[in-house]
C-alpha cells in the first residue's frame, strides 16, 4: 500500500509542478523524474515500489484502450492526413535516431579519453 501511495504521490506532485510552470512539461514526466530522484537519493527504497510498479506495468495495455478507440473513431481524419502523418513520423524518427547516435558518440569518446 505504501508503494502505490508513493507512486501516486509523485504523479500528483508532478502534475501540480507542471501546472505551476505553465504545463510546458507533462506532469507524468515530472512525476517519473521525481520518483527517479527519490530512488537515487535513497529516500525511497526500490523494494517499496517494486510490486506496485510491476502491477502497473502488467496492466499498462489497458491504459491504451481509450486511445485505440479514439483512433478508430477518427479514422477518416487520419486517412485525410495520412501523408502528413507519415512524413512527421519519418522525420521525427530520423531526428531522434540521429540525436541519440550523436550523443552516444560524444559520450563514448569522452569515456575513452577520460
Amino acid at each position: 500500500m505504501k508503494g502505490i501511495c508513493i507512486i501516486l504521490g509523485c504523479w500528483l506532485a508532478g502534475n501540480i509542478l507542471s501546472e505551476v510552470i505553465g504545463g510546458y512539461i507533462s506532469g507524468n514526466i515530472i512525476g517519473m523524474l521525481l520518483l527517479f530522484i527519490l530512488l537515487c537519493l535513497g529516500v525511497v527504497r526500490g523494494e517499496t515500489v517494486r510490486q506496485p510498479a510491476k502491477f502497473l506495468l502488467g496492466t499498462m495495455a489497458l491504459f491504451f484502450v481509450p486511445f485505440g478507440v479514439g483512433i478508430i473513431d477518427s479514422y477518416s481524419v487520419i486517412l485525410d492526413n495520412a501523408v502528413a502523418i507519415v512524413v512527421a513520423v519519418c522525420v521525427s524518427t530520423f531526428a531522434v535516431i540521429a540525436t541519440v547516435g550523436y550523443i552516444f558518440q560524444l559520450l563514448n569518446r569522452r569515456g575513452k579519453n577520460g
